[in-house]
């Protein structure tokens, strides 16, 4: 039994270490170590498993770490009728020549939220988003859709969240969530990040329950509040039309 725990701890170890590039492609030993919190002989000794398998490859010059080619057969292998991120991608990018901002697609894990799809503005100066990046549910507008939407008992874990940020007020965030479905989307203005504001809008499966949360963002001097109003439309529209699509 000591053997079987030992065994799957290390295969959440060398999961931790595959996540560590969900936002940065390349990772030296110490940043991976410092990331998941192992000690460097640790962290090198799962590296060397994952590199003989192909999961992972060290640069000879920088000693850096990058995905491997075995990453790239299993992204390969997933069934593409059933990815969201997959299917939706056309409407989103019809979407992003219509706004001319940056357009998203995330979904809740837990008490975060994923970007798990994203079209970026043909703008000179746009908002990046890459995808795989995970955001708290306590800011953003896509949060709050997906948290506006979800069943009450999902609502309930996540307001009662011992580790809820204290500059997030609870009862003001429950009165946004109100009108986010009285209005049919959410808007936020540098809630997250200075200089970035959001709208977006819930995308619905055929049992009408919320599979994800369609956004456009940019920078705030020019996705303004009353922007925001006006493109809200197109987005509920892009949104109600993504669901149709979804199995």
């Amino acid at each position: 039994m000591e053997e079987q725990k030992t065994t799957v701890r290390a295969v959440e170890r060398a999961l931790d270490i595959l996540l560590c590039f969900t936002e940065t492609g390349e990772l030296g030993l110490s940043e991976i170590a410092n990331r998941i919190n192992l000690h460097k002989s640790t962290v090198h000794r799962l590296l060397a498993s994952l590199e003989g398998k192909g999961f992972v490859v060290r640069d000879p010059h920088t000693e850096k770490y990058r995905l491997g080619f075995r990453i790239w057969e299993l992204s390969a292998s997933m069934s593409r009728s059933d990815d969201p991120a997959q299917i939706l991608l056309p409407e989103m990018e019809r979407l992003r020549d219509l706004v001319g901002e940056t357009v998203s697609l995330y979904v809740r894990d837990g008490k975060e939220r994923i970007r798990i799809q994203a079209v970026q503005s043909n703008q000179a100066i746009r908002r990046v988003a890459p995808v795989g990046a995970r955001m708290p549910l306590a800011v953003g507008a896509s949060s709050k859709v997906l948290v506006a939407y979800a069943d009450e008992e999902t609502q309930r874990e996540i307001l009662s969240d011992p580790d809820w940020p204290d500059t997030v007020d609870r009862a003001k965030y429950i009165e946004q969530l109100e009108q986010i479905r009285q209005l049919g989307y959410a808007t936020s203005m540098e809630e997250r990040e200075a200089g970035a504001a959001a709208v977006s809008a819930p995308i619905f499966d055929r049992f009408g329950k919320i599979v994800a949360a369609l956004a456009v963002s940019g920078p705030s001097n020019r996705l303004t509040f009353e922007k925001m109003r006006e493109i809200s439309g197109p987005v509920m529209e892009a949104a109600w039309r993504m669901g149709k699509m979804i199995k």
